[in-house]
């Protein structure tokens, strides 16, 4: 499915946060890198936030399943190291990173637990994580979050070539943990100071830890 939307990956990315995915990215970066840093930036995508994790002064690795959104990240940097590999089997020694950050990603993973599992083991004790992804707001949004995941982004989707593949994004959300509930399992995964700031009215996540 993946390999099927990597070429309208970016353009659904501006379309579906009307440009605000960047900054968002930018401030991932922000929360978690510091010069000098080894960082992983897990189901990587297209490359846009761990091209954000270098220009905050890491060393990048950035990996993801998908073969054809590797090729279109090589193509936005030549000094990032860019793996194909599974998030729930990194290719990677205990302990190997300082920061880790992932942009949407981990609402994909077929296993939550053992994918953030995964995150904890690679980093050092004290490393910082980022997760970036889509929550369910309380209040008053909830109403236009549903019109706009069922109808409105499988609809954008359609008007894409490959873009169909999208009408996955409702179900996946819908099963993804709420912002709290996250913060749990990432805590019983190994990490302190677990906190998360909602960005979009409540409709994005931002969260961050330490590993124990």
């Amino acid at each position: 499915m993946f390999d099927g939307i990597a070429r309208v990956y970016d353009p659904m990315n501006r379309m579906l946060t009307a440009g605000l995915d960047g900054r968002w990215r930018r401030r991932t970066a922000a929360a978690v890198v510091r010069a000098g840093d080894r960082v992983l930036d897990a189901c990587c995508g297209t490359g846009d936030l761990a091209l954000a994790d270098e220009r905050a002064g890491g060393t990048v690795t950035g990996l993801d399943f998908s073969e054809p959104m590797l090729e279109r990240a090589r193509r936005k940097s030549t000094s990032i190291e860019w793996i194909q590999g599974d998030a729930l089997a990194l290719p990677f020694e205990d302990g190997s990173f300082d920061a880790v950050t992932v942009g949407f990603g981990v609402r994909n993973v077929t296993d939550v637990e053992r994918g953030l599992g995964e995150l904890r083991r690679v980093l050092r004790p004290g490393g910082r994580v980022g997760i970036l992804d889509i929550t369910t707001p309380r209040g008053g949004l909830r109403f236009f979050y549903g019109v706009w995941f069922d109808r409105v982004v499988p609809l954008l989707g359609k008007l894409l070539p490959g873009g169909m593949a999208y009408t996955y994004l409702p179900a996946s959300v819908r099963r993804f943990p709420g912002a709290e509930e996250l913060a749990g399992l990432i805590r019983a995964a190994g990490f302190e100071q677990v906190g998360y700031r909602l960005f979009a009215g409540g409709i994005v996540a931002l969260h961050t830890g330490v590993a124990a």
